[in-house]
């Protein structure tokens, strides 16, 4: 909510600026708490909370909606300056703008409004986002229609110094300097049309030297270890490794908190709470808890500053990996979107292998993925890899002799059940003292078990008479390396060599630098074997395929209220030109910031169409209006520009601004959609200010496909 304050702290004091002069400010200022309410009041009424993402929505919302109360009150304050009565400007000026305006809000929902298809994790996050913003927009539009021109009635007063009319603007000022440099481009439009292409170019150059990332890290107060010991570990071994690993956090987290100038531990850690034989309960939306198995352990670390646990937790994988032997340890921070790897590759056989050849099925499963971890481990952007079935046991198997215990009138399952007994016990009973149930088991004694040779003295006894034989008469032993974890998706074997990233790299930077080998590598499986790429990776193309989708529905959707509004097909493409030069501006923003593009970047993208069409909507209107007046073609297309100037700028500069707070205290998962909105605002406004005027002139003009007709005054 400090954000959300902020903001629009920013948006009030631009307006101030922007007008300069506290009536028209005070006309924002009350606008923006009439429009809020509104706001809340739909969201409230569509059983929507208040939460992370619908205040950002908010933020994001609230450069657009005092879009419309800017347009408005400009409009008011030019009829008054034209000599109309206060009463009658207040209704005129919003009146004549009122199809202009309400296509531009049009523009705008269905820009967001798409985005509620979008499926899976991201699109339950982002559920509330275009809610909000359509709800904001509409109150928007409303309050500008109905509150406007009543408070603007009462508040606004005509200027008491010399208005100046448009031929003097055209000459004086900074809207003179404007005349003259557009002026000069619409001369030029060959040239200008030229550059456009070029600084699209150059946007393509700029988006293959971006990385990508899905989303990134969630920045909380809770970050978690897993500690993975070898599979035939018991519970003993991995709560003693357990114990280690808690002394060692408490350590490092000490000695931070020292730098840090705090007195002790206490200032910066609140707890530790470990869970041994398996994950700990759910505790947050996108980790899934691990089954229950004695070689894994999970640690769930609470600090009192979260700004302090993206900065601790690769400290401490640093000084776990180095100090803990005999285990694997991974300390990660909570993640926006579930991914158990951020780097994922699966190999699977899709054909079912018989009994014979089950153990060369899964011996070349196991070949398979040493060969990837190989080609991954080339990057240098990698910290670990491995593969989640583990390395191989040192097992004890019995060769069972089937026609000598057949013979011996003994089964197979007489065999495992008796050595099974013999050595971990058989549950026989319970024994119940007070409200505890103890489990009564039978085995050897210790001296009769405590070497593997005692196995051979073993009595098989048989379920079906009364006869026992010596275990060594049907069977040996041997000792044999066996791998004891397979794991299976849809019933095929399949073996996932995962990694994780090093400090300062993303799981984009290895995926690039094993892409061209795993190629190489998957063209040589054997029929049968299929490789896949999980982790971030699918996730981003799965993500940006339906972001795409949504934008062609956007773009649609826009396109199709255009040619509705203007009746005429060049004209409505028209209105789109800006948007590439918005999309470079965006992609220059997070290649400058340093931030990769990822899910939210794009979707910033996808959100800038509908306000930069809105502007262009309202000077293709002003155009159209000093057409009507008897401009020519080259004046229309200035005047309307210079009458434009002002609402464009504060708009704008309200927007940027009011996104900065979020920005900054957002965290990771906003900064990219921030900075691509601010980048594709600035460079948007250039190009309906600047680029699309001389666009026009060159499709009047040049090509001669919208009729442009003088008319006499």
């Amino acid at each position: 909510m400090r954000a959300l304050y902020e903001a629009v702290f920013l948006v009030v004091l631009i307006a101030l600026i922007g007008f300069w002069e506290w009536r028209s400010a005070l006309l924002l200022m009350i606008s923006i708490p009439i429009t809020l309410a509104m706001t809340f009041g739909i969201i409230s009424m569509l059983g929507l909370d208040l939460q992370q993402v619908s205040i950002a929505a908010l933020i994001i919302a609230l450069g657009l909606l005092v879009d419309d109360p800017v347009v408005a009150g400009d409009a008011i304050k030019r009829e008054m300056a034209q000599g109309r009565p206060r009463a009658t400007a207040a209704w005129l000026g919003p009146t004549l703008l009122a199809t202009a305006i309400f296509f531009a809000t049009v523009t705008n929902v269905v820009a967001y409004l798409p985005l509620l298809l979008l499926s899976g994790n991201q699109g339950d996050f982002l559920f509330s986002l275009p809610i909000v913003m359509a709800a904001a927009l509409i109150s928007s539009r409303i309050v500008s229609m109905t509150f406007i021109p009543f408070l603007g009635n009462l508040i606004l007063r005509r200027d008491q110094r010399k208005t100046l009319t448009i031929e003097e603007r055209r000459v004086q000022g900074f809207t003179g300097k404007y005349y003259k440099l557009v002026g000069h481009l619409i001369d030029h439009r060959r040239k200008v049309l030229l550059c456009f292409l070029l600084i699209l170019a150059a946007g393509v150059g700029i988006k293959s030297q971006l990385k990508n990332a899905f989303f990134p890290d969630d920045v909380q107060y809770i970050s978690t270890i897993d500690v993975w010991m070898k599979n035939d570990a018991n519970l003993q071994a991995t709560n003693e490794v357990v114990v280690k690993v808690e002394g060692f956090v408490r350590q490092e987290v000490r000695a931070f908190a020292q730098e840090q100038g705090l007195k002790d531990e206490g200032d910066l850690l609140e707890s530790i709470n470990s869970t041994i034989g398996g994950g700990a309960p759910r505790f947050w939306f996108t980790i899934s808890p691990e089954q229950r198995q004695n070689n894994y352990a999970q640690l769930i670390v609470r600090l009192n500053d979260k700004d302090m646990t993206p900065i601790l937790v690769p400290r401490l994988q640093m000084v776990l990996s180095n100090q803990v032997a005999g285990a694997d340890i991974d300390v990660k921070q909570l993640q926006t979107t579930p991914v158990n790897y951020p780097v994922a590759i699966r190999i699977s056989h899709r054909v079912t292998a018989s009994n014979q050849e089950e153990q060369a099925d899964i011996d070349r499963l196991l070949d398979y993925a040493e060969t990837v971890k190989s080609i991954i481990r080339q990057s240098p952007a990698v910290r670990t890899v491995r593969d989640d079935w583990g390395d191989s046991s040192l097992v004890l198997q019995l060769k069972i002799d089937s026609d000598r215990a057949n013979l011996a009138g003994i089964t197979n399952e007489d065999i495992a059940i008796s050595s099974s007994s013999g050595i971990s016990g058989a549950r026989v009973g319970t024994l119940r003292q007070g409200d505890k149930q103890i489990p009564i088991v039978t085995r050897l004694r210790l001296d009769q078990r405590a070497r593997l040779s005692d196995l051979n003295s073993l009595y098989v006894y048989s379920m079906d008479s009364e006869s026992k034989v010596p275990l060594l008469e049907m069977a040996s032993t041997e000792y044999k390396l066996k791998t004891e974890r397979i794991r299976r998706i849809e019933q095929f074997r399949t073996i996932t060599v995962f990694s994780y990233p090093g400090p300062g790299y993303l799981s984009a930077d290895i995926m690039q630098d094993a892409q061209a080998q795993l190629d190489t590598f998957q063209a040589s499986l054997a029929d049968g074997y299929v490789m896949e790429i999980s982790g971030n990776q699918a996730n981003t193309e799965h993500g940006f395929a339906e972001l795409i989708g949504v934008m062609m529905i956007s773009a649609a959707a826009i396109f199709m209220a255009l040619v509705l509004q203007f009746r005429n097909l060049v004209k409505s493409l028209l209105v789109l030109a800006s948007v590439p030069f918005g999309i470079v501006g965006a992609l220059t923003a997070l290649y400058i910031t340093g931030e990769p593009f990822g899910f939210m970047a794009f979707l910033a993208i996808v959100s800038l169409i509908g306000v930069i069409v809105s502007h262009i909507i309202v000077l293709f209107d002003f155009i159209d209006e000093r057409q009507a007046e008897g401009d020519s073609f080259k004046d229309s297309l200035l005047d309307a520009g210079i009458m434009r100037l002002r609402p464009i700028l504060i708009t704008i500069g309200a927007t940027t601004l009011a996104l900065v707070p979020l920005a900054i205290e957002g965290g990771p998962l906003w900064k990219g959609l921030c900075y691509a909105q601010i980048g594709g605002l600035i460079a948007a406004t250039f190009g309906t200010l600047l680029l699309v005027p001389s666009l026009y002139a060159f499709v009047v003009l040049d090509l001669k496909a919208i009729r442009w007709e003088e008319k006499a005054v």
